[in-house]
């Protein structure tokens, strides 16, 4: 008997010295590099994706508080996956199977999840994926349709995790375009926010030396190109980034301190359209009409 890969089939987009292979799990980004150089932490094929690498998340991002939440005036109650915080975290889709749309070609693919309705999301969305590979880097691009008869609340984030090449995180320097942070409490549920100040102010390089990040930032700052970026720079001269668009309007960080696969050997950078717990306090929560599509574009880059 033939036993299907944990990460699903694999759809491998090349272009010059660029590779990339998209999951069918998760629509992960299981790896892309450029040369022999790894922009995000790869991880097998036989693998069920450590730490949400790659992934999709949908139809919301990071945590939710007690799984539960009211919309519409009904009360929800969605699987708890993070016990020890009693959250749900990520959404619903890091771990599920999307399946090819169409023909994909030698540098892009669309992979497709139709989202069935639970008790706890009674809504229908048709998620598409599409990773595309350019002289600039790999670019991504999910749109959220609602099949549905009602408004859905939505949101989406992304789970890359850059890599230091052979360093470690506390030999590399971030850059986080954002002005503000958001303040958690000890579930690392959002409480407020604050202006950055001397100790955790990355709009210009700092060293990750003994610094522990699993926190969200707002304000962000953009280029002239109207996007906002994370970089990873490494001992080996390279820089790992992560931008987004202005469809996109928040980050997450994470150092992955003790979390196993992980554990300080890549930075989290996750471009999301709202923070943590959005279905219950309504911040950036996106109201999805029915019939209507939600559209945000991120990507990955090395220089």
């Amino acid at each position: 008997m033939n036993t299907p890969s944990p990460s699903g089939r694999q759809h491998h987009l090349v272009l010059g010295d660029q590779r990339a292979t998209i999951a069918e799990v998760g629509a992960s980004i299981r790896e892309y590099a450029v040369g022999e150089r790894p922009v995000v932490l790869p991880f097998a094929e036989d693998a069920i994706a450590p730490a949400y690498s790659g992934a999709v998340l949908a139809p919301w991002p990071n945590r939710l508080r007690d799984g539960e939440y009211t919309y519409d005036g009904v009360e929800r109650e969605v699987p708890l996956n993070e016990h020890d915080r009693r959250t749900a975290l990520h959404g619903l889709v890091s771990y599920a199977r999307f399946s090819p749309v169409g023909e994909p070609s030698a540098t892009s693919v669309t992979l497709r999840h139709d989202l069935v309705p639970t008790p706890g999301y009674p809504w229908t969305l048709r998620i598409d994926a599409t990773c595309t590979l350019t002289t600039e880097g790999l670019g991504v691009q999910v749109a959220a349709t609602n099949l549905g008869a009602t408004s859905a609340p939505y949101g989406v984030g992304f789970h890359p995790w850059l890599s230091p090449g052979d360093a470690r995180v506390d030999e590399c320097t971030l850059r986080l375009d954002a002005a503000t942070r958001v303040v958690n409490d000890e579930r690392l549920l959002p409480v407020g926010t604050r202006p950055v100040g001397a100790d955790d102010d990355f709009r210009t390089p700092r060293p990750l030396d003994g610094v522990v990040l699993d926190d969200a930032f707002v304000d962000v700052v953009r280029d002239a190109d109207g996007l906002s970026w994370i970089h990873l720079a490494s001992p080996d001269g390279r820089t790992a980034s992560v931008w987004m668009d202005g469809s996109m309007d928040t980050w997450q960080v994470c150092t992955g301190n003790g979390i196993p696969g992980i554990d300080r050997g890549g930075v989290a950078a996750e471009p999301m359209s709202c923070i943590a717990d959005a279905f219950r306090t309504g911040e950036r929560l996106v109201h999805l009409a029915p019939g209507a599509t939600h559209t945000v574009t991120w990507g990955l880059a090395l220089s």
